[in-house]
């Protein structure tokens, strides 16, 4: 990856505090937070299922949820099981579903980089094969990182960026 023209000069400008990759951090960038969210799109939606299966404490889960609540990346949505109160259970939102790609890209990541050992994969419904992610550009080339260069968008109004 390169910087291009203008942003070669990292002495020039800073990203900080306003980075797309700082702020997306700042929602899932903790352990708890991202567990929650791969468990979210595993399909676990109650309380007591992610404190369980996220192997944290429930004051933790609790403030997780809420902050991924407030972010929008989950929804609430009540049920009643029988004879007992209203409760909330969790659903990925549109926002929470589009991270998806993040999830298997951490989890392949995972696989190759780290003595992470799991027995599940992620496979496509529709023909059962393997789902591997890549990048590619708009045109649909896949890139790799030697092909992917940082630049100012074009067509947009420029936004001062400070150091």
């Amino acid at each position: 990856m390169r910087l291009h023209a203008p942003l070669d000069d990292r002495t020039a400008w800073s990203p900080v505090g306003h980075c797309p990759i700082e702020k997306a951090i700042a929602v899932v960038g903790s352990r708890p937070a991202m567990l929650i969210m791969r468990e979210a799109h595993y399909g676990t939606r109650r309380f007591d299922d992610f404190v369980t299966r996220v192997g944290v404490a429930p004051a933790t889960a609790s403030t997780h949820l809420r902050a991924l609540t407030d972010a929008g990346l989950l929804e609430r949505q009540p049920y009643q099981d029988e004879g007992a109160r209203t409760r909330d259970e969790y659903a990925l939102s549109p926002a929470g579903a589009d991270l998806m790609p993040v999830v298997i890209g951490l989890f392949s990541w995972g696989m190759k980089h780290t003595d992470g050992v799991d027995d599940l994969e992620f496979a496509h419904v529709g023909c059962a094969e393997p789902v591997d992610l890549r990048v590619a550009c708009a045109a649909g080339h896949e890139v790799g990182e030697q092909d992917v260069e940082v630049r100012l968008r074009r067509g947009r109004p420029r936004r001062r960026v400070r150091a």
